[in-house]
């Protein structure tokens, strides 16, 4: 059995599907941050079969949750004080989001003007379909199976 140490303060991303967690990890920028991770991979879950989990020690500000809805809105976010959990919060796909992706549309003034923000919004829920703020664009969240 394998056992790793509880965190005082930090947060843990649970529910993450199997083999992706080392992408959140990047996406997240959690490289750069000086704190403790531990990536768990491949773990037995009732739920999903298998998941992975990160287990972060640090402020949970340092998590941008917008990004996290975006990259998988099913991860859950448990939110840990004085080793406790202390808060879980789900995640929604986020109504607009920020140099996250960027215009495939090659006459995008994004791709001129390569210093503005690359800037989306949800136009369809359902779908998971965003839109290019500049030129409407179409960028549609795939789902893996």
């Amino acid at each position: 059995m394998l056992n790793v140490g509880a965190i005082k303060e930090g947060f843990v991303l649970d529910h993450i599907k199997a083999g992706e967690s080392l992408q959140i990890y990047h996406d997240l920028k959690l490289d750069q941050l000086d704190c403790v991770v531990a990536i768990i991979r491949n773990a037995r879950s009732n739920k999903m079969g298998k998941k992975d989990l990160l287990k972060v020690e640090c402020d949970i500000d340092a998590l941008d949750l917008d990004i996290l809805g975006f990259i998988d809105h099913n991860i859950t976010v448990n939110i840990i004080k004085d080793e406790n959990i202390v808060e879980k919060r789900k995640l929604h796909l986020p109504k607009k989001i920020s140099n996250v992706i960027k215009c495939k549309n090659p006459r995008c003034i994004t791709s001129i003007e390569q210093e503005l923000e690359q800037v989306f919004y949800l136009t369809d829920e359902k779908n998971e379909v965003y839109r290019c703020k500049y030129c409407e664009e179409k960028y549609l969240k795939f789902k893996k199976k």
